[in-house]
């Protein structure tokens, strides 16, 4: 049996693939494009394991697509691949949408030529699973109950609005063509091999190097915090047991402003390296300019899953974001090579999507 990844070698993808190898014996075939939060650094631990097939290639390539479909027969293909940080998308929306929704639609296209194609049985075992985000709810009141599945699509970035449209599109592409999907809502990940544009690993970088710890606006932003491979083990249980057609978010239950984030990595690094003048590292804490259109609070209501698929997160955030902190200073020559570009060399090239 086989399974197809797409966004494999980013960062919520590369845990996932990591935790699928060390807990199962079915292949994975890995497409990954290679942006610049593509990195095959993460995959490193599996990259002379027979039941990884690293592809380079981009989900918008149809030829691609069907010649790893045709060639490789999975029973199921889960969807990572996306461009994802909102700064960026402010910054230059176009890859958004072409990522994001142009080649999500090329994905769904070649997806439905082959489940179309197969087999009584297989085609009954097939399932197409979309991650996606939060951030298509748009924001939340302090007061306001956290977002449900039923929560109406609000997206308030380049980004977001982005994910929507992709959501929009399984969607339609299961109640018009009856295309077997599965779609998950994220909140906020954290964890071993996040690129350092996100609060926390570059909270983590900046800290030593003596860098400003950059805190956009008051800091009060809520978000929910979910440790990477809780997210990994939900699609595992929602690709196992979801029903068709449904949306499933998955959550930490972890409500918690930007500026505590802050603070309590501060005080894990004082605790496990301390600076060397001995002062605290909140005292490269700087406050900056808040982005446009920032959404003040997240929150996810996670008990669909729970009720229904019988999961939830093991960690709480205390115990999940010491591993992180402790990962990353355990692994000063990912972040060194990372931070150089050096992981962006030599990196093989699929020559069908040349």
């Amino acid at each position: 049996m086989t399974i197809l990844v797409t966004g494999g070698a980013g960062f919520i993808g590369s845990n996932f693939v990591l935790d699928w190898l060390a807990e199962s014996h079915e292949t994975v075939v890995n497409l990954d494009k290679l942006t610049y939060a593509g990195n095959l650094q993460n995959l490193a631990t599996v990259a002379d394991n027979p039941e990884h097939i690293f592809v380079r290639g981009d989900i918008g390539d149809e030829e691609l697509i069907t010649r790893l479909l045709q060639e490789h027969q999975p029973r199921a293909v889960l969807n990572f691949a996306a461009e994802s940080h909102v700064d960026r998308s402010i910054h230059g929306p176009g890859e958004f949408i072409q990522t994001n929704i142009v080649g999500t639609f090329h994905l769904l296209e070649s997806v439905r030529t082959y489940w179309g194609a197969l087999g009584a049985d297989a085609k009954a075992a097939f399932r197409f699973l979309h991650v996606s985000t939060d951030e298509v709810y748009g924001s939340l009141a302090k007061t306001d109950p956290a977002f449900a599945e039923t929560h109406r699509y609000e997206p308030n970035s380049p980004y977001s609005a982005s994910k929507a449209a992709s959501d929009h599109l399984v969607r339609a592409y299961h109640h018009t063509y009856g295309l077997p999907v599965l779609t998950t809502n994220c909140s906020n990940n954290y964890g071993p091999y996040q690129f350092p544009e996100k609060l926390i690993p570059l909270l983590i970088v900046n800290a030593q190097a003596g860098k400003p710890l950059p805190v956009y606006g008051d800091g009060q932003q809520i978000r929910d915090w979910l440790y990477v491979k809780d997210h990994c083990s939900a699609i595992r249980r929602v690709l196992e047991a979801g029903v068709l057609g449904e949306t499933y978010n998955v959550g930490g239950w972890n409500e918690k402003p930007n500026l505590d984030i802050v603070h309590t990595v501060c005080a894990l690094l004082d605790e496990l390296k301390p600076r060397a003048d001995g002062k605290p590292y909140e005292e490269q804490i700087t406050f900056v300019t808040d982005r446009p259109g920032h959404d003040r609070r997240y929150a996810i209501d996670a008990r669909k899953i729970e009720q229904q698929l019988g999961w939830r997160p093991a960690e709480t955030f205390e115990t999940g974001i010491r591993k992180t902190v402790q990962w990353y200073l355990d692994n000063p020559h990912w972040v060194d090579k990372l931070l150089s570009g050096g992981y962006r060399i030599a990196a093989p090239r699929d020559k069908a999507a040349a």
